[in-house]
Order: structure tokens, then sequence, then C-alpha cells
């Protein structure tokens, strides 16, 4: 099996975070190019920053790590301090990374690698807002088709909205952007919180990162440690969802996962919709599909292959 090449677009967030690990736990299957950071749960000087933490936290400084854009295309940002606290990776203490950040803008990396990789070579894994792949579709549409695929973790439909009743985060944040990549033409998998709701920590998913007896495993213990506290009180659940762990997961083992094509609009004008996903699960329109829609995994099977693959580290 020859490794898929990445980019991994973020915005870290502790589940940012152990989704870079899952990529990088996994040389078999994934080489990643580098990692893209964008503003999104933080501004973008801590997102940047968290990115390069975790490569260091895995033992891989030689990752090079691009600041991309710092707002949303047509909006303020809106951040999520409320979850993550206010560095994106509170919980332990974390030193500040010595590797350095790429000079290159995001956007251009993005831009250069997919001119320069073989045409459907290369997958965008976009895990916050979209700001950074719209650009550089708008910059450089012939890169549109030479994308192999864009998995990204956003949007929802019967889980509804987790920063307004309509709306997911990370399409809320840069609904336009969204607009664009959803109308791109480029293939699409969705991971929505449909699914990533099912990807639920437990006091015994967590401890078994804490048993692997590594830095990475305590670290992954102690940032769930600190992130599920929101969703227990939000949602009244035993744990919390690792959301964008589950779009590097689909790279290794898609079988965990299952879902159906439909058509995806995002919302950009509605008064209480604005980055609503309008997911036509049940067909009622003609428009066609343009999206693999994630609703469902195997969570055992998803936890265990986090906890091996973090366990290599």
């Amino acid at each position: 099996m020859t490794a898929r090449k990445i980019i991994i677009d973020t915005d870290p967030g502790q589940d940012d975070a152990v989704a870079i690990l899952l990529a990088l736990g996994s040389p078999a299957e994934i080489e990643l190019l580098g990692i893209t950071a964008v503003a999104g749960n933080v501004p973008l000087s801590l997102t940047q920053k968290n990115a390069r933490i975790v490569c260091e936290l895995a033992g891989r400084p030689d990752i090079k790590v691009f600041a991309g854009c710092a707002a949303p295309l047509a909006r303020k940002l809106v951040t999520a301090e409320h979850v993550h606290g206010k560095t994106g990776l509170d919980g332990p203490v974390m030193t500040d990374p010595a590797m350095p950040l790429q000079e290159m803008h995001a956007v251009d990396f993005i831009i250069e690698t997919l001119r320069r990789e073989p045409s459907g070579t290369v997958t965008l894994v976009p895990i916050g807002p979209l700001t950074n792949i719209a650009t550089a579709f708008q910059q450089a549409p012939d890169i549109i088709g030479r994308v192999q695929e864009i998995v990204l973790m956003g949007g929802a439909y019967f889980e509804v909205g987790n920063i307004t009743p309509a709306a997911e985060f990370n399409i809320y944040v840069d609904p336009e952007a969204a607009q664009i990549v959803f109308g791109s033409g480029a293939p699409l998998v969705v991971m929505s919180l449909d699914v990533t709701h099912k990807a639920l920590t437990t006091a015994e998913r967590v401890e078994a990162f804490r048993a692997l007896g590594t830095e990475p495993g305590r670290m992954v213990a102690a940032w769930t440690d600190f992130f599920e506290r929101f969703d227990k009180e939000k949602y009244g659940s035993a744990g919390a969802p690792l959301h964008d762990p589950c779009a590097v997961a689909w790279l290794i083992r898609p079988e965990l996962f299952s879902g159906r094509r439909i058509n995806v609009e995002i919302e950009t004008e509605g008064s209480f919709t604005t980055g609503m996903t309008v997911a036509d699960w049940w067909g009622v329109t003609d428009r066609p599909a343009n999206a693999l829609w994630i609703g469902d995994l195997d969570a055992e099977g998803f936890f265990a292959l986090l906890t091996e693959r973090i366990g290599r580290l």
C-alpha cells in the first residue's frame, strides 16, 4: 500500500492535535506533506504555534508548518476559547516550540504543492474553518482538478449545531469559504457532527491513552481531561467527541465509517441559519450529490486505532 499524500489544514484545538498525532503515527498509510494553520478555535498566532508544539511532541520537528489566513473571507473571526481554553491546548503545561515556522504563506504552500505533485495524488484534510482552502481555490482555480480528495471535519444534519442552533463551528466561522469549497467540484468526504458525536471518550478510553506510558499518550489523556468538561456539561454525555481525528481515521480505515452521497449546500445569509450545512440526506431535491456525508462509525474500532497509533510515537 502506498502512503497517501496529505496536507492537514488545522486550527489546534485539542482534537486537532490528536488528529495530527494520528497521522504522524501512521506512516505506512499517510505521508504528511505539511501542516497549514488557520484561525479558528483560537487566533492564528496560537494555531500555528500549537501545530508546531504537536509536531515536536511526536518527535517530528521536520514537519513543515505554515501560517495561513488570520480571518475569515468576509466576517470577523469567531473563536472557541470557551471549549479549548485560552491557548487552544489548555490542560497540560506546554512548552514553546523550538522548530521554526515556515516563511511561505499556507495558501501559497497549498497551491505550490498541488501544482508540483502529480495530479490526483494529494488529499486535503481541513479540520478547521475552510478559509485557507477556499482562498487557494480562488487564487489558483487550476489546482481544484488536481486534488485527489478533500476529507473535512465540519457540518451537521441530524445533530444540528454546536455553535448556533443550526450551525457547526468550522462552517459557521467562515460560511463563504465553505460555500466555495462545497461548490468547487472537488471530491468531498464530510465528517459531520452526526458521526463525530459517536466518537465519544469514556473514562476507560482516556485511561488507555495514559496507560501507554509515553509523553504523547499522557498529553492526549490530559488534553481530553480538559476538553471533555465542556461537552459533559453541555450534552450530559459521558465524555467528549474527538471530532477531528475522524477525518484522519477515514484515510487509514475507511471501513470503520458509513454514510451516503448527498447534496450539501451552505447557508450564508439566513437570519438564524448562517453556516448551516443544508444536507439533502433524504434526496428531496434534484440537486446533484457533491459530497460523501459520513453519519456513523465503529467507535470501538476507532479508539483502538487511535490508541495503537499514538502508542507508536
